[in-house]
């Protein structure tokens, strides 16, 4: 395990709390319960343990937990908005099931959605690390996608200035832009939230509005920039990953959602 992967074991974890642990699995039941299905799958805690979600089925569950007086907002509502805005032609989950409740000091969400079986790019990273060969088909396939949502009217803002003010001299040691021009995008677009063919795209929690010009469609070689959650990675972890990877030597390690140009 390198230090990556031990990062991500740490915040992709269950509470630390015993009673917290309880809470989310007895919110997880009453989910299960009220949306008529009986989860069977192994636990996939989310991030800080802030969520949990099991196989159930054909579906996946997915639960999510905030304080009460911090529930809403934009990752709250991605997932139940893409999947009422965004055209069906975008290849993604569909949502087949949603639930809000409170109860004392904390607020839940419930998203019922359809199970994923098509293996993921990549398991637990966003940095692909091996050699793939995609068909032209996918490629095609996540262009017209990407260009598809490109269209979406929204207001929701997946990068706004004051994080590029803030992070662009941090990570990347440059002057931050001034966001002029925006377009809509996945947001979180990476190998870990793409199926190998048929294409499929997960992780909507985040998706909206952002500067275009600030995504290349195929970067160079380089580590990816966001985390995995366990509504997308982890949602196809028992589906079968490919037996005999097959060589693509110039395929790169991350991906940005900018609409992706013909081969």
């Amino acid at each position: 395990m390198n230090v990556e992967q031990a990062a991500q074991a740490l915040v992709f974890a269950a509470p630390p709390g015993l009673d917290d642990q309880v809470r989310m699995r007895r919110a997880h039941a009453v989910a299960a319960r009220h949306l008529q299905v009986t989860p069977a799958g192994a636990e996939v805690w989310g991030w800080q343990g802030h969520t949990l979600g099991r196989r159930a089925g054909t579906s996946w569950l997915r639960v999510v937990s905030t304080p009460a007086d911090r529930q809403g907002g934009r990752l709250w509502e991605g997932t139940a908005l893409a999947d009422a805005l965004v055209h069906p032609s975008v290849p993604r989950p569909r949502l087949r099931g949603l639930l809000d409740w409170t109860c004392g000091e904390h607020a839940y969400r419930a998203e019922l959605t359809e199970y994923v079986t098509v293996p993921l790019l990549t398991n637990g990273s966003p940095v692909l690390d091996r050699d793939v060969t995609l068909p032209d088909t996918w490629w095609n396939d996540l262009r017209t996608a990407l260009t598809t949502l490109a269209t979406v009217p929204t207001d929701r803002e997946a990068v706004r200035q004051r994080w590029i003010d803030r992070n662009f001299r941090r990570f990347l040691g440059i002057d931050p832009i001034q966001i002029r021009d925006y377009t809509t995008g996945h947001a979180d677009l990476h190998w870990a939230n793409l199926t190998a063919a048929p294409l499929v795209i997960l992780d909507w929690e985040g998706w909206g509005r952002y500067r275009w010009a600030t995504s290349s469609t195929r970067p160079p070689d380089g580590p990816g920039n966001s985390s995995p959650s366990d509504s997308s990675s982890r949602r196809a972890a028992e589906a079968s990953t490919p037996t005999s990877p097959h060589s693509s030597p110039n395929a790169p390690n991350h991906l940005t959602d900018a609409p992706v140009p013909a081969p």
